[in-house]
């Protein structure tokens, strides 16, 4: 038997609950990445109202469903960013263009979000981080060695008091490393680990479709950070650069064709499973293998049901001899 396959929900938080869960189930899989937003998980209700908490359980279970993780990303999103009005769109709407409203509203979601973990039985809390950095990216205007340290700092000193909940909670919190947050690539991942060192709580959630675009092997970024690896995601993406497009995406949407790279269904891109498997196998990770599908050029039923199947397939189990044994006399 493999790894359990999960969905994660975060793009499916339009279905109401119910639907989702006999939905997924009904694509094949196991369990669910419960996102923390929509029709899909309150975190302060999960938090508050152990009647709802059962409703949850019930449902999961009505469907044969396991959960193993819960998905905070936006909420994460507005804890390091700052005034900035796409948060608007992640940020409950009487908050809209309040920044210092909310990024409190954010901290305080987040704890909520480890009592209600705790309340679901759930060790994990996948999420972002946010960066008061990541507008310089590019480092013109000059920036200062300085300037990068003060953004690793704050969002130090604003996680510890999440961390100090979730590790009261008895989970983990597990970061996906992504553009958009302090710890985009290998090097700023590498340095917010060194960071949080002394957060052992403070993980990450290993998704290989936002580092193949950007010249990343991921299976070596694997291998390098696996011990802080408490989750990881499946997902796919295909680069198509053809002399006109570029890597940093022009400011086009996801799924035109025109960009340099796009997000696709699993197997249906440039990242290779098999490596980042046989990486999990060598080191023993025997948790959840959570299917991130994002695919704008495909129907999302048809697209998550491949993909689940794709995941059984590709996740083949550690041999328990050596291969060559039999040849000894």
């Amino acid at each position: 038997m493999g790894r359990i396959v999960t969905l994660t929900t975060c793009q499916w938080a339009d279905m109401e609950f119910e639907t989702l869960c006999k939905t997924a189930k009904e694509m094949g899989y196991d369990g669910l990445e419960i996102a923390c937003w929509g029709n899909n998980l309150d975190a302060k209700r999960a938090a508050t109202d152990m009647e709802y908490v059962k409703y949850i359980k019930d449902t999961l279970a009505k469907y044969g469903l396991q959960c193993k993780a819960i998905a905070t990303h936006i909420i994460g999103q507005c804890v390091g960013d700052y005034n900035d009005p796409r948060l608007n769109n992640f940020a409950p709407a009487e908050l809209a263009d309040q920044p210092d409203q909310i990024r409190a509203w954010a901290i305080e979601t987040m704890k909520y979000a480890a009592v209600a973990a705790k309340n679901l039985g759930v060790k994990i809390i996948t999420g972002f981080v946010g960066s008061p950095i990541w507008k310089y990216l590019y480092s013109f205007p000059q920036t200062t060695e300085e300037m990068i340290e003060a953004g690793y700092q704050e969002i130090y000193d604003l996680w510890c008091p999440i961390l100090d909940e979730i590790k009261k909670n008895d989970c983990v919190f597990a970061l996906e490393v992504h553009p958009g947050e302090i710890a985009f690539d290998y090097y700023s991942t590498k340095r917010l680990l060194e960071k949080f060192k002394d957060r052992p709580e403070f993980g990450l959630n290993f998704d290989p479709s936002h580092l193949i675009w950007q010249g990343i092997k991921p299976e070596l970024f694997l291998m390098d950070f696996i011990d802080r690896v408490y989750h990881v995601h499946m997902k796919d993406a295909a680069v198509t650069l053809d002399g006109r497009s570029g890597l940093l995406g022009s400011h086009i949407d996801f799924g035109d064709l025109r960009r340099g790279w796009n997000f696709r269904s699993l197997g249906h891109g440039d990242v290779n499973f098999e490596e980042i498997i046989r990486v999990l196998n060598a080191y023993g990770y025997d948790g959840p293998l959570s299917v991130e599908w994002e695919d704008s050029g495909m129907e999302r039923i048809a697209g998550a049901t491949e993909a689940c199947a794709f995941v059984r397939k590709v996740d083949f189990e550690k041999s328990d001899v050596k291969f060559d044994d039999a040849i000894a006399n």
